[in-house]
């Protein structure tokens, strides 16, 4: 990927919506939710605090997330849909 992002700055690539509920009904296109979970495709250097000491990242490149529903902001590169926030907007690490 040729877009790196900066300071504490994550970019993800949300995993597909599910097409089929667990007991098999089939979800239609208008009615699926925005996907939560994404898999980390690029991380920033870290954010640098207060009193000039950088602060390293915890997420990794290839973790997959949990993030909020509307999260990031979305951004298309290459023809893949993106969405691009801050680490602390981060749930959990599958």
């Amino acid at each position: 990927m040729k877009v790196k992002p900066l300071s504490d700055r994550i970019i993800i690539r949300p995993l597909e919506a599910e097409q089929k509920t667990a007991g098999g009904i089939i979800i239609p296109d208008n009615a699926k939710e925005k996907p939560q979970k994404g898999e980390v495709i690029a991380i920033g250097a870290g954010k640098i605090a207060d009193n000039g000491q950088k602060i390293d990242m915890s997420l990794k490149t290839g973790d997959t997330v949990l993030y909020g529903k509307y999260s990031g902001t979305e951004v298309s590169i290459d023809g893949t849909d993106y969405l691009i926030m801050r680490e602390s907007d981060v749930l959990a690490v599958l």
